[in-house]
């Protein structure tokens, strides 16, 4: 039987952080501070070996130029020892702004 794959389509462009960022994140009973691999408007990669569940609510707070952003999210995907892929749910503001300066400043 063949398979058959689809393109995978997101509202928002990410890119890949060599170095990464490091992020906390404090959700499903565990806080950690990690390293984000991927960064877009609609969420990140973080690598960690140790993760919580999908659908698992998390608050992250990460440092880029400006300030701290702070954003609410959820699990959507965990790949065994390497991570998990969360999606922003709650963004404030100010936080947003941080973010997209820091994207349109790493895209160029």
């Amino acid at each position: 039987m063949p398979t058959e794959t689809f393109p995978i389509t997101r509202r928002f462009d990410r890119i890949t952080l060599p170095k990464g960022m490091f992020v906390a994140w404090y959700g499903g009973g565990d806080s950690q501070v990690s390293r984000v691999q991927t960064l877009g408007m609609g969420g990140v990669f973080i690598a960690a070996t140790n993760t919580p569940p999908a659908g698992t609510n998390v608050r992250l707070v990460f440092e880029v130029p400006g300030g701290s952003v702070q954003a609410e999210g959820v699990v959507r995907n965990v790949s065994p020892d390497k991570g998990m892929g969360v999606e922003f749910t709650r963004v404030g503001t100010r936080d947003r702004m941080l973010l997209k300066i820091l994207l349109r400043r790493l895209m160029q």
